[in-house]
């Protein structure tokens, strides 16, 4: 079984990074998968949920603080060692999306732009877009002043110009710089 891993949310000012770790078995290895921003939203909705009941995955999460605490790169290596972690089954080759293989991984190989070169990080992509898009959705109803919904979170200007009128919400990164 060979597993694709994959993070989003790395250049975001709010929310977590999430790393998603994609078996492709069964039925999931019949569809052909690309990165998740070649996709439509409507496209990782259909992929997202297809994948969900078709293949093995694991999800890791690290926060906000976690981000603040140990950098986002060091952030996004822990969400990645989460996501295989809680993978049902046990990879015997994991590929992972960009350069470094973070500490703890076993029988991994980085791939540079693996989100269009290998299927099984291509799914991770995906699943972990749909994820983060859909946990951002929830904050929004929470901090509704910040259109998470829309921005994901990402340093648009409308969330900057938010974020000048209404401070920091407690799930924006208080290291980045805004």
């Amino acid at each position: 079984m060979i597993a694709g891993v994959d993070e989003v949310g790395l250049g975001c000012l709010a929310g977590p990074v999430i790393a998603s770790a994609i078996v492709l078995s069964g039925r999931g290895g019949e569809r052909t998968y690309k990165d998740s921003k070649k996709t439509s939203e409507k496209q990782r909705a259909e992929n997202y949920y297809f994948l969900r009941r078709n293949c093995y995955f694991g999800i890791g999460i690290a926060s906000p603080l976690e981000i603040d605490q140990l950098n986002v790169l060091k952030a996004s290596h822990l969400a990645m060692i989460r996501a295989v972690k809680s993978l049902p089954v046990k990879p015997c080759k994991i590929f992972i999306d960009g350069k470094y293989i973070p500490e703890g991984i076993k029988n991994a190989e980085p791939v540079i732009k693996g989100d269009q070169l290998v299927q099984e990080i291509s799914a991770a992509s995906i699943f972990a877009k749909y994820y983060r898009d859909s946990l951002m959705a929830v904050y929004h109803l929470q901090f509704p002043n910040y259109n998470f919904k829309k921005n994901k979170g990402y340093p648009t200007l409308e969330h900057k110009d938010a974020i000048s009128a209404y401070g920091l919400s407690k799930i924006h990164r208080k290291s980045f710089k805004i």
